[in-house]
């Protein structure tokens, strides 16, 4: 057996047995079409959920750097909520930026996060609503709100 043979050898005997498996309760093509269906719908369902975690802050004061859980500030409040859901994101609204798969306006549903932009750069983040709306920790002096999106220089991304 040559080198590349050996090295080949684990990988070839996982597949065998992952397709031996897959054949054996149901047939090859639940394997390949059942996580594609359902990764979508659990994404829509965490989505709504995350919605619904950042509602129950509704009321919390702002505070520069604060993640939670009676202060936010916007990336904080985005922060903690998608945490109670069992997803990490990165701390500030650039960084959580980058860690999305950016999305079109036309494909938003409820938990995507609202990227506000000035000059190229991520300034305000919040979380989608639905209806044009979402849930954000604002400025010093304000608290956490559902409100409407009041500009189209905003990006949308999908927490992976």
């Amino acid at each position: 057996m040559t080198a590349v043979q050996s090295a080949l050898r684990p990988a070839f005997v996982r597949i065998f047995l992952a397709l031996a498996l897959a054949l054996s309760v149901g047939g090859a093509t639940e394997l390949v079409s059942a996580p594609t269906a359902s990764a979508s719908a659990m994404t829509a369902a965490k989505g709504s959920k995350v919605v619904k975690v950042a509602a129950t802050r509704k009321g919390a004061a702002y505070r520069y750097g604060a993640m939670g859980p009676r202060r936010f500030d916007c990336s904080g409040l985005v922060k903690w909520s998608y945490a109670r859901v069992g997803k990490h994101l990165p701390r500030t609204s650039r960084a959580q930026y980058r860690a999305t798969r950016h999305i079109k306006r036309s494909q938003r549903r409820k938990g995507d996060l609202v990227f506000f932009m000035s000059h190229g750069r991520v300034y305000h983040v919040g979380i989608y609503a639905g209806g044009g709306k979402l849930w954000d920790a604002p400025k010093p002096g304000a608290r956490v709100k559902k409100r409407s999106i009041w500009t189209s220089r905003v990006s949308y991304g999908r927490v992976r």
